[in-house]
Protein backbone atom coordinates (compact mmCIF):
# COMPACT_ATOMS: atom_id res chain seq x y z
CA UNK A 1 0.00 0.00 0.00
CA UNK A 2 1.44 3.25 -0.86
CA UNK A 3 0.63 7.02 0.14
CA UNK A 4 1.67 10.20 0.06
CA UNK A 5 3.58 10.23 3.37
CA UNK A 6 5.47 13.34 2.96
CA UNK A 7 2.42 15.41 3.56
CA UNK A 8 2.42 14.65 7.01
CA UNK A 9 5.27 16.26 9.24
CA UNK A 10 3.59 16.03 12.37
CA UNK A 11 2.72 13.12 14.32
CA UNK A 12 1.91 11.91 17.79
CA UNK A 13 3.15 9.84 20.63
CA UNK A 14 0.76 7.15 22.00
CA UNK A 15 1.18 6.78 25.99
CA UNK A 16 2.76 3.37 26.75
CA UNK A 17 0.52 0.75 28.75
CA UNK A 18 1.60 0.54 32.32
CA UNK A 19 2.85 -2.76 33.70
CA UNK A 20 1.06 -5.00 34.98
CA UNK A 21 1.44 -5.76 38.63
CA UNK A 22 3.72 -8.12 41.08
CA UNK A 23 2.14 -11.76 40.81
CA UNK A 24 0.08 -11.29 37.56
CA UNK A 25 2.22 -12.34 34.97
CA UNK A 26 0.39 -15.26 34.34
CA UNK A 27 -2.48 -13.32 33.75
CA UNK A 28 -3.51 -12.15 29.73
CA UNK A 29 -2.38 -8.89 29.39
CA UNK A 30 -4.90 -6.16 28.75
CA UNK A 31 -5.64 -4.29 25.42
CA UNK A 32 -4.03 -1.22 24.65
CA UNK A 33 -7.41 0.73 24.26
CA UNK A 34 -7.89 -0.84 28.19
CA UNK A 35 -4.73 1.22 29.65
CA UNK A 36 -5.67 4.86 30.29
CA UNK A 37 -3.37 7.85 29.37
CA UNK A 38 -1.99 9.50 32.15
CA UNK A 39 -4.51 12.62 31.93
CA UNK A 40 -3.82 16.18 30.40
CA UNK A 41 -3.11 19.16 32.89
CA UNK A 42 -5.23 21.60 31.68
CA UNK A 43 -2.45 23.68 30.39
CA UNK A 44 -1.53 21.21 28.21
CA UNK A 45 -4.82 20.16 27.16
CA UNK A 46 -5.98 24.20 25.89
CA UNK A 47 -2.54 24.32 23.76
CA UNK A 48 -3.98 21.39 22.13
CA UNK A 49 -7.53 22.65 21.55
CA UNK A 50 -6.28 25.92 20.86
CA UNK A 51 -3.65 24.69 18.21
CA UNK A 52 -6.42 22.57 16.67
CA UNK A 53 -8.86 23.41 14.02
CA UNK A 54 -10.35 19.63 13.92
CA UNK A 55 -10.66 17.77 17.57
CA UNK A 56 -11.98 13.98 16.14
CA UNK A 57 -13.46 11.33 17.88
CA UNK A 58 -12.61 8.44 15.75
CA UNK A 59 -11.75 4.52 15.95
CA UNK A 60 -8.91 3.28 14.28
CA UNK A 61 -10.03 0.72 11.32
CA UNK A 62 -6.03 -0.08 10.54
CA UNK A 63 -2.38 0.66 10.84
CA UNK A 64 0.47 -0.01 8.87
CA UNK A 65 3.63 0.39 10.03
CA UNK A 66 5.80 2.40 8.16
CA UNK A 67 9.30 2.04 7.81
CA UNK A 68 12.62 3.34 5.63
CA UNK A 69 13.00 7.08 4.98
CA UNK A 70 9.28 7.53 5.40
CA UNK A 71 10.07 7.26 8.87
CA UNK A 72 12.95 9.63 9.03
CA UNK A 73 11.90 12.09 12.08
CA UNK A 74 10.14 9.55 14.15
CA UNK A 75 10.94 10.14 18.03
CA UNK A 76 13.58 7.65 18.89
CA UNK A 77 12.50 4.52 20.77
CA UNK A 78 8.93 4.98 18.49
CA UNK A 79 7.29 3.25 15.75
CA UNK A 80 6.04 5.00 12.90
CA UNK A 81 2.27 4.45 11.60
CA UNK A 82 -0.34 5.28 8.76
CA UNK A 83 -3.69 5.03 10.68
CA UNK A 84 -7.17 5.34 8.67
CA UNK A 85 -9.89 6.08 11.32
CA UNK A 86 -13.88 6.14 11.15
CA UNK A 87 -14.99 9.46 12.20
CA UNK A 88 -17.55 9.05 14.94
CA UNK A 89 -17.73 12.89 16.50
CA UNK A 90 -15.95 16.01 15.33
CA UNK A 91 -15.58 17.28 18.17
CA UNK A 92 -14.45 20.73 16.88
CA UNK A 93 -14.53 21.64 13.91
CA UNK A 94 -16.00 24.25 11.30
CA UNK A 95 -16.53 22.09 8.67
CA UNK A 96 -17.16 18.44 7.83
CA UNK A 97 -15.15 15.89 7.31
CA UNK A 98 -15.08 12.93 5.44
CA UNK A 99 -16.16 9.79 7.31
CA UNK A 100 -12.86 8.10 7.17
CA UNK A 101 -9.78 9.98 7.47
CA UNK A 102 -5.75 8.82 7.53
CA UNK A 103 -2.97 10.29 9.69
CA UNK A 104 0.67 9.37 11.02
CA UNK A 105 1.40 8.63 14.09
CA UNK A 106 4.01 8.02 15.98
CA UNK A 107 3.43 5.08 18.93
CA UNK A 108 5.88 4.23 21.90
CA UNK A 109 6.49 0.76 23.18
CA UNK A 110 4.48 -0.81 25.27
CA UNK A 111 5.67 -2.67 28.51
CA UNK A 112 6.67 -5.54 26.97
CA UNK A 113 8.59 -3.12 24.79
CA UNK A 114 6.48 -4.07 22.09
CA UNK A 115 4.27 -1.28 19.83
CA UNK A 116 0.60 -1.34 20.76
CA UNK A 117 -1.61 -2.53 18.83
CA UNK A 118 -4.07 -0.01 16.85
CA UNK A 119 -6.82 -1.52 15.26
CA UNK A 120 -9.70 -0.84 16.99
CA UNK A 121 -8.59 1.92 19.24
CA UNK A 122 -11.24 4.51 19.98
CA UNK A 123 -8.94 7.74 19.88
CA UNK A 124 -9.53 11.71 20.18
CA UNK A 125 -7.05 13.57 17.28
CA UNK A 126 -6.05 16.82 17.93
CA UNK A 127 -5.28 17.93 13.83
CA UNK A 128 -5.23 20.11 11.03
CA UNK A 129 -6.26 19.48 7.42
CA UNK A 130 -4.32 18.74 4.70
CA UNK A 131 -4.84 21.14 1.46
CA UNK A 132 -5.91 19.37 -1.31
CA UNK A 133 -6.30 16.23 0.65
CA UNK A 134 -10.02 16.08 2.08
CA UNK A 135 -9.21 12.31 3.35
CA UNK A 136 -5.75 13.31 5.40
CA UNK A 137 -5.01 15.23 8.38
CA UNK A 138 -2.12 16.42 10.36
CA UNK A 139 -1.50 15.91 14.23
CA UNK A 140 -0.73 19.41 14.99
CA UNK A 141 2.58 18.43 17.55
CA UNK A 142 3.85 15.11 18.90
CA UNK A 143 1.80 13.70 21.51
CA UNK A 144 -1.92 15.02 19.82
CA UNK A 145 -3.62 11.83 19.89
CA UNK A 146 -5.28 10.13 23.10
CA UNK A 147 -7.18 7.40 24.07
CA UNK A 148 -10.90 8.58 24.30
CA UNK A 149 -12.52 8.90 26.97
CA UNK A 150 -16.25 10.96 28.03
CA UNK A 151 -14.06 12.89 30.41
CA UNK A 152 -11.55 13.51 28.18
CA UNK A 153 -13.97 14.59 25.54
CA UNK A 154 -16.23 16.67 27.87
CA UNK A 155 -13.15 18.61 29.19
CA UNK A 156 -11.78 19.50 25.29
CA UNK A 157 -15.41 20.83 24.85
CA UNK A 158 -15.74 23.37 27.72
CA UNK A 159 -11.95 24.69 26.49
CA UNK A 160 -13.92 24.90 23.13
CA UNK A 161 -16.82 26.22 24.26
CA UNK A 162 -14.18 28.99 26.08
CA UNK A 163 -12.28 29.67 23.29
CA UNK A 164 -15.32 30.83 21.04
CA UNK A 165 -17.34 32.12 24.01
CA UNK A 166 -18.18 35.54 22.86
CA UNK A 167 -15.77 38.28 24.98
CA UNK A 168 -12.81 35.17 25.90
CA UNK A 169 -10.50 35.94 28.01
CA UNK A 170 -7.51 37.65 25.12
CA UNK A 171 -4.16 36.58 24.86
CA UNK A 172 -1.93 38.16 26.88
CA UNK A 173 1.60 38.91 24.95
CA UNK A 174 3.49 41.02 27.67
CA UNK A 175 3.52 43.40 30.60
CA UNK A 176 2.60 46.75 30.72
CA UNK A 177 3.23 49.68 33.05
CA UNK A 178 2.69 49.55 36.57
CA UNK A 179 1.49 52.13 38.78
CA UNK A 180 1.80 51.83 42.82
CA UNK A 181 -0.29 53.99 45.28
CA UNK A 182 1.01 54.17 48.75
CA UNK A 183 -2.48 54.54 51.23
CA UNK A 184 -2.36 56.53 54.28
CA UNK A 185 -1.65 54.00 57.30
CA UNK A 186 1.49 52.05 56.40
CA UNK A 187 1.51 49.01 54.79
CA UNK A 188 -1.44 50.50 53.03
CA UNK A 189 -1.69 51.01 49.08
CA UNK A 190 -2.63 49.68 45.37
CA UNK A 191 -0.70 48.94 42.67
CA UNK A 192 -1.97 48.19 39.27
CA UNK A 193 -0.28 46.44 36.27
CA UNK A 194 -1.20 47.07 32.42
CA UNK A 195 -1.15 44.15 30.64
CA UNK A 196 -0.48 43.65 26.76
CA UNK A 197 -2.71 41.86 24.76
CA UNK A 198 -3.08 40.24 20.96
CA UNK A 199 -5.81 42.45 20.04
CA UNK A 200 -5.31 45.46 22.06
CA UNK A 201 -8.17 44.42 24.32
CA UNK A 202 -7.75 46.24 28.36
CA UNK A 203 -6.13 43.99 30.59
CA UNK A 204 -4.89 44.44 33.81
CA UNK A 205 -3.48 43.43 37.51
CA UNK A 206 -4.97 45.31 40.86
CA UNK A 207 -3.71 44.04 44.26
CA UNK A 208 -4.97 46.05 47.28
CA UNK A 209 -3.51 46.16 50.51
CA UNK A 210 -5.22 46.87 53.93
CA UNK A 211 -3.76 47.14 57.39
CA UNK A 212 -4.32 43.80 58.98
CA UNK A 213 -5.89 41.97 56.22
CA UNK A 214 -4.91 39.66 53.71
CA UNK A 215 -3.67 41.20 50.13
CA UNK A 216 -6.55 41.19 47.60
CA UNK A 217 -5.83 41.07 44.30
CA UNK A 218 -7.88 40.75 40.46
CA UNK A 219 -7.56 41.22 37.04
CA UNK A 220 -9.79 43.75 34.94
CA UNK A 221 -10.51 43.27 31.24
CA UNK A 222 -12.32 46.63 30.70
CA UNK A 223 -10.78 50.69 31.05
CA UNK A 224 -12.05 50.42 33.78
CA UNK A 225 -10.80 48.47 36.62
CA UNK A 226 -13.56 48.72 39.59
CA UNK A 227 -15.26 46.34 41.99
CA UNK A 228 -16.75 44.10 38.95
CA UNK A 229 -12.40 42.62 38.42
CA UNK A 230 -12.57 39.03 39.96
CA UNK A 231 -9.81 36.66 40.94
CA UNK A 232 -9.74 33.68 37.80
CA UNK A 233 -10.71 30.53 38.84
CA UNK A 234 -7.65 27.84 38.52
CA UNK A 235 -8.42 25.76 35.30
CA UNK A 236 -10.46 28.14 33.21
CA UNK A 237 -9.31 30.33 29.73
CA UNK A 238 -8.57 33.29 31.75
CA UNK A 239 -6.38 31.19 34.51
CA UNK A 240 -4.51 29.26 31.38
CA UNK A 241 -4.16 32.90 29.56
CA UNK A 242 -2.39 34.73 32.72
CA UNK A 243 -0.41 31.83 34.29
CA UNK A 244 0.93 30.34 31.10
CA UNK A 245 1.86 34.39 29.28
CA UNK A 246 3.02 36.27 32.81
CA UNK A 247 6.83 36.42 33.23
CA UNK A 248 7.53 35.02 36.62
CA UNK A 249 9.35 38.30 37.72
CA UNK A 250 8.11 42.03 37.04
CA UNK A 251 10.51 43.74 34.42
CA UNK A 252 12.27 46.49 35.54
CA UNK A 253 10.94 48.44 32.39
CA UNK A 254 7.28 48.16 33.76
CA UNK A 255 8.48 49.98 36.77
CA UNK A 256 11.44 52.41 35.19
CA UNK A 257 9.12 55.73 36.10
CA UNK A 258 8.41 54.72 39.91
CA UNK A 259 10.24 55.57 42.82
CA UNK A 260 12.56 53.03 44.29
CA UNK A 261 10.05 52.32 47.10
CA UNK A 262 6.99 52.21 44.91
CA UNK A 263 9.01 49.72 42.42
CA UNK A 264 9.91 47.49 45.18
CA UNK A 265 6.26 47.18 46.39
CA UNK A 266 5.15 46.57 43.05
CA UNK A 267 7.27 43.70 41.85
CA UNK A 268 6.25 42.15 45.14
CA UNK A 269 2.32 42.70 44.66
CA UNK A 270 3.54 41.21 41.25
CA UNK A 271 4.89 38.34 42.97
CA UNK A 272 2.09 37.76 44.98
CA UNK A 273 0.05 37.64 41.92
CA UNK A 274 2.06 35.43 40.03
CA UNK A 275 2.43 33.17 43.17
CA UNK A 276 -1.59 32.68 43.77
CA UNK A 277 -1.72 31.82 40.07
CA UNK A 278 0.30 28.50 40.79
CA UNK A 279 2.07 27.26 38.32
CA UNK A 280 0.92 27.10 34.41
CA UNK A 281 2.04 23.53 34.19
CA UNK A 282 2.86 20.38 36.87
CA UNK A 283 6.49 19.29 37.21
CA UNK A 284 7.50 16.05 35.68
CA UNK A 285 7.17 13.79 38.51
CA UNK A 286 11.24 12.37 39.62
CA UNK A 287 12.06 9.09 37.49
CA UNK A 288 11.63 6.46 40.12
CA UNK A 289 14.90 5.31 42.01
CA UNK A 290 16.52 2.08 40.91
CA UNK A 291 15.85 -1.00 43.05
CA UNK A 292 18.43 -1.87 45.25
CA UNK A 293 20.54 -4.98 44.29
CA UNK A 294 20.10 -7.96 46.37
CA UNK A 295 22.60 -8.65 49.11
CA UNK A 296 25.55 -11.06 48.22
CA UNK A 297 24.99 -14.58 49.93
CA UNK A 298 28.03 -17.11 50.70
CA UNK A 299 27.55 -20.25 49.39
CA UNK A 300 26.43 -22.54 51.56
CA UNK A 301 25.45 -19.93 54.04
CA UNK A 302 21.61 -20.09 55.52
CA UNK A 303 19.17 -18.20 57.45
CA UNK A 304 20.58 -16.93 60.44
Amino acid sequence: MKRNFYLFSAAALVAPLAPAPAGAQRQAPAPASATAAPALGYAELADLVIASPLVIDATIRSAARIKGAEAAGAAPGTTRFYVEADVGTLVRGASAIPARVGWLVDVAPDWRGRAPSLKKRRVLAFARPVAGQPGQVQLVEPGAQHDWSASLEQRVRAIAAEVAAPGAPPVVTDVGNAFHVPGALPGEGETQIFLRTRDNRPAALSVLRRPGEQPRWSVALSEIIDDSATVPQRDTLLWYRLACALPATLPERSTAALSPDDATQAQADYAFVIAQLGACRAAPAPAPAPAPAPAAVSAGAGPA
